[in-house]
């Protein structure tokens, strides 16, 4: 399964934000182990470096920006993805370019905490949580 990962979901691994870091942590395994297809939005690379900076530090955010390169494809940010998203339905233009370039590599779902954002999305949504049930009912 081909899923793009928002942001958000991201940043509660790198800055182990609780209590979602742990639905995080197992989402990001499933993906090292080739269990699912992991995409980021070209955005969200530069979004994580820019605020993991903040927190972390320059050299450590660009560690981390390496290691999300190392297992996780990358949803490009073209002019077709751009415009696309300026016509969603989507209030956010953020979250449109986000779904947007989803549907351009072809993901099934995206996996967010913040779903509300995404109602009006074409893909389905689900919280790191929900997508870690529908793959295995006895996640707990």
């Amino acid at each position: 399964m081909k899923v793009l990962v928002d942001t958000n979901v991201v940043l509660d691994l790198l800055l182990d934000r609780e209590p979602f870091s742990d639905s995080a942590a197992r989402l990001f395994s499933l993906i090292e182990e080739g269990r699912v297809t992991g995409y980021l939005c070209a955005t969200t690379l530069t979004t994580i470096h820019y605020l993991a900076g903040k927190v972390l530090g320059r050299s450590k955010a660009r560690d981390e920006v390496r290691k999300c390169l190392s297992f996780l494809e990358v949803a490009a940010v073209t002019r077709p993805v751009l415009e696309n998203a300026l016509n969603s339905n989507l209030q956010d233009f953020e979250d449109a370019v986000l779904c947007e370039a989803a549907r351009e590599i072809g993901a099934e779902a995206i996996v967010t905490r913040n779903k509300v954002d995404f109602k009006k999305a074409p893909l389905p949504t689900h919280t790191p949580q929900e997508f870690l049930l529908l793959l295995d009912p006895h996640f707990s």
